[in-house]
């Protein structure tokens, strides 16, 4: 059974093309439900805990009841059977009560990327929530695509900073230090960004406006599957180095963390 053809539906693994939910789920219907996605090195989660921490808030604040103990023990048995996989699991609790994982292969991350400011407007009523609600970001994405860009910078109606559509950025505006959006700007509180904030010396929460940035002489995106994934360029803008030095220190370190972490 291939990797990538692997799911898990409500504690029973089996191939992904003959996983089914009933139509009538508003996971669906609406996209009302919540998600995460987990890196996984050699059959081995990171940061488990955290991304099962965050579903459960994710499920609080969006009124929806989740059994955690189930859905641990759904993601064990997909990892049990899908082996030393290196990769991710995307996992999902519907509105309509189903629990789904699906293994996913993790694309290569190694090229600097180019990207596109998008004007968004974070919706208030999700704070706090990492919800299938995500056709905005999808679409971020590709309008920044037809650009010419990777990815998509989303940047407030008023010229403040805010992350990629599934990913957090940091950025260093001196040259010294790196600084990323404050949680207070609605930005994801991503677990790969919380890891990073603590492992890397100086590098703080700020404020950051679309001007600021243009004076930036290093940036990257970091996420659970990017890791730390240097940017070359924003609009028009060239950065003077990608990876600059602090971007390949945050990636030494993120690295070196998550051996750690997995004793290895």
């Amino acid at each position: 059974m291939a990797l990538t053809a692997l799911a898990v539906v409500d504690g029973h693994v089996l191939p992904a093309d003959e996983a089914t939910i009933p139509v009538t789920d508003t996971g669906l219907l609406r996209g009302d439900g919540v998600f995460e996605v987990i890196r996984v090195y050699g059959g081995r989660p990171f940061a488990f805990e955290d991304h099962l921490r965050r579903m459960a808030n994710s499920a609080k604040n969006l009124r929806l009841e989740i059994d955690l103990s189930a859905v641990q023990a759904d993601i064990d048995a997909l990892l049990a059977e899908a082996g030393p996989l290196e990769g991710a699991v995307r996992f999902l609790v519907t509105r309509g009560g189903r629990r789904v994982g699906l293994v996913e292969v993790v694309p290569a991350h190694d090229r600097p990327l180019a990207l596109a400011s998008i004007e968004y407007v974070p919706p208030r009523v999700l704070d706090g929530v990492k919800s299938l609600s995500y056709a905005g970001n999808m679409l971020a994405g590709r309008l920044a695509q037809e650009t010419g860009a990777d990815e998509a910078l989303l940047v407030t109606p008023h010229g403040r900073v805010l992350e990629g559509p599934t990913s957090a950025l940091f950025a260093s505006l001196d040259g010294t230090t790196l600084v990323t959006p404050p949680l207070s700007d609605r930005v994801l509180d991503s677990i790969t960004r919380r890891r990073l904030l603590a492992l890397l010396p100086g590098a703080r929460e700020e404020v950051i406006t679309r001007e600021e940035l243009r004076g930036a002489t290093e940036a990257f995106l970091a996420s659970t599957t990017r890791e730390v994934q240097a940017i070359a360029r924003i609009d028009d803008d060239e950065l003077p180095a990608a990876p600059g030095p602090l971007t390949q220190a945050a990636a030494d370190a993120f690295s070196a963390h998550v051996r750690d972490a997995l004793g290895a």
